[in-house]
Parts: C-alpha cells; structure tokens; sequence
C-alpha cells in the first residue's frame, strides 16, 4: 500500500517553509484564525493528503501524504495534530495546523498496523495509538513519546479485538477503548476475518500501567454490531456509536450511552432518524458543553443530533456521503457542529476534494 515511506522521500519537493509559499490572503487567514480545521482528503487525481481549513471552511494550504489517513489526535501543548494511517497502514504524521514546522513521520513497528485513531495524555507527552497485533489477531495500544520525535517506548493490550477510537476520560487517566471485535490481517487487506465470532466491548484501562479497569460487551443480540466511535457527554457517560456488519434492514440502533455505573443501553429512534443512520456510524462528535451528541452515518447520508441527558432527537440533516463531524464550538444555545462529506463539503463551503472520514479542530490561540 506504500505506507513504509521516509520523511525524506515524505518532504520531498515541499521544503520546511511552507508558509512563504501561501498566497497572501491565504497567510492572512492563518495568521488571524484561532481555530483551525484540519481533514484528510483525496483528489481528483486519488492523490492522498491532509488539508488545513479555517472556521469558515475556506482552504488554507494542504499537503501530500504516502497513503490515505483517517482520524487524528490533537495536542495543544506542542500545537500538533496527528494523522494516521488507515488500518491498514503502518504511518502516521504530527504536522503542525499553524503551519512553523515542517511535519513528522513515524510508524508502527513490525507486525503492528494502525486503526486510524489515537489520544494524548493530559500534559501532551505520551501519545496513545490503536493497533493490531496481527499475526496473534490482538488489539494494542502503542505508546509514543511526543518529544522523543514520537519514538515508540511501549505497549499494552486493548483487551480485546480491532481496537478503533479512544478518548482519554475526565479524570485525565481512564482510557476508553472502543473494541470493534473485527479480525483482520494485511495480507488480507481490509477483508473481515471472524464476523460469526466478533465481539465488540468499550474497556476502561489505566493508562499508567495498562490494567484493565472495566469492560462491557454488548449482549448477544447485537453481536454483529461493531463499536467503533464515542465521546464524553456533560453528564459522565460514554455515547458510542457502531457499525452494523449485516443487513441494514434488520440492523438495531447503532447509537448506544453507557452510564457511569457501566450500563450500557441502546438509544432506539424513531424510525426517520434510524434511517438516516442506517446502522452505521462513521463519526461522533460532542458539543454544547457535553449536552448534544453528532452522530454521522455516510451510510444513510445524514448527522443526528441527539440530547445526552434525555435522548431525545435534537436535529437532522440530510447529506450525502457525510462521515467528518465536530463541534464549531460555542455555548448550548448556539453550537453547531462542522460536518464534511465525500462529495466536497465542508461546512458550508465546497471544494474539489474528497474528504475522508474524520476532521478535528484545532484551538491554536
């Protein structure tokens, strides 16, 4: 897949400097935004890179990367965001969205592959990644020294199988680990190994000594659905959302919250917004101070927004192919969350690009 690429041949024809190579109105933009958006995208060409975008949506500059990525990890302690690879690729790269320095890359060791998500500890020094052990099909979680030109210095077990996103909890120590129960193996590419089997589970792990704190499976019933993406709502709870591997027609809600005491219930919808989702979740985001919950589904081509304390369906909006979603940040009464699609859309701008899964944004102030 041409993930095993240098930072030579990675940096090759860009130079350190980007900056001096934007367009006036485009530094213009960079030097007065206190937020900044930043996606992965294909072009026309099926080109790869990642793109800086400001609040409005309008493209600041972007850049080549070896292969596609899919979510990323923000540290505003060293003002990086990380994108990884997607599973089942083995790079990942800290670029800096205010665009002083040049970006870095690093990948996974041998027999290792990143599933496209990972999280910073609280002081911003250790960056955790999801992967696979594949040859023993076990998920991992890889620990990276961020200033250490994020050198590998550990790992410890996920607790389960196809670990996807992971969000670092209030207390600034719990990992929450979103095992999506999926084997697979590069020299299978993306096929999947052991639907008949999977078992998905959200673990709570020390991240200091990687013990296994809690763990919750779902029951039986809803073996065939894979948890992938969560977040924190203002209440203390976990609101997670899955990916049907099966029919969509019979497919059960794919939104879930998980309690602090670790019960875990399915949110049902009504059947419009159920439809919109069409068992599949590609992203969640949290916004309004943890009060509404963004769920996008590129499946049923549409976000959800539901309130965290009663369940109840907030909004929805149609779009098609949609899957990157996050706050644009402000209080309760007027946050709206950022969404981008396939087709070009971000916010509410458009561009010739296809953006991938994920976006994040990126406070530098």
């Amino acid at each position: 897949m041409g993930c095993e690429i240098d930072r030579r041949t990675f940096l090759s024809g860009a130079g350190a400097a980007f900056l001096t190579s934007l367009h006036p109105a485009q530094a213009g933009q960079l030097a007065g935004a206190s937020s900044l958006f930043v996606s992965a995208f294909m072009d026309s060409n099926r080109q790869y890179g990642f793109a800086i975008l400001d609040e409005k949506g309008r493209l600041i500059y972007r850049h080549a990367m070896p292969a596609r990525a899919h979510g990323f990890a923000w540290s505003p302690q060293h003002g990086q965001a990380i994108a990884f690879a997607r599973r089942p690729g083995n790079f990942a790269v800290a670029l800096d969205p205010a665009n002083k320095r040049e970006p870095v890359v690093f990948h996974a060791p041998e027999g290792r592959h990143f599933y496209g998500h990972g999280v910073f500890s609280a002081d911003g020094q250790l960056l955790y990644a999801t992967e696979n052990d594949f040859e023993a099909g076990q998920g991992k979680i890889g620990i990276y020294e961020a200033d250490a030109g994020y050198r590998r210095i550990g790992e410890f077990d996920s607790q389960g199988i196809g670990p996807h996103e992971m969000i670092l909890m209030r207390d600034n120590r719990t990992l929450a680990i979103a095992n999506g129960g999926i084997r697979t193996h590069p020299d299978s590419g993306r096929q999947k190994l052991n639907l008949a089997e999977m078992e998905s589970s959200i673990v709570l792990v020390d991240s200091r000594t990687g013990d296994l704190l809690a763990k919750h499976a779902l029951p039986p019933a809803h073996r065939r659905m894979s948890l992938r993406h969560m977040v924190h709502a203002g209440d203390g709870s976990l609101w997670i959302g899955g990916q049907f591997e099966g029919d969509p027609a019979n497919a059960p809600s794919p939104v879930y919250r998980m309690g602090q005491d670790g019960e875990t219930n399915t949110i049902e919808l009504p059947a419009h917004a159920r439809r919109l989702l069409s068992g599949y979740v590609g992203a969640v985001a949290i916004a309004g101070e943890g009060r509404l919950a963004g769920f996008s589904s590129p499946r049923g081509g549409g976000v959800l927004v539901l309130d965290t304390e009663t369940g109840a369906v907030i909004s929805e909006q149609e779009l098609r192919r949609t899957s990157g979603l996050y706050s644009a940040g402000g209080g309760a009464g007027n946050t709206v969350f950022v969404s981008s699609n396939e087709d070009g859309r971000f916010g509410e701008s458009r561009h010739p690009l296809h953006w991938d899964n994920h976006l994040i944004r990126c406070d530098i102030s």
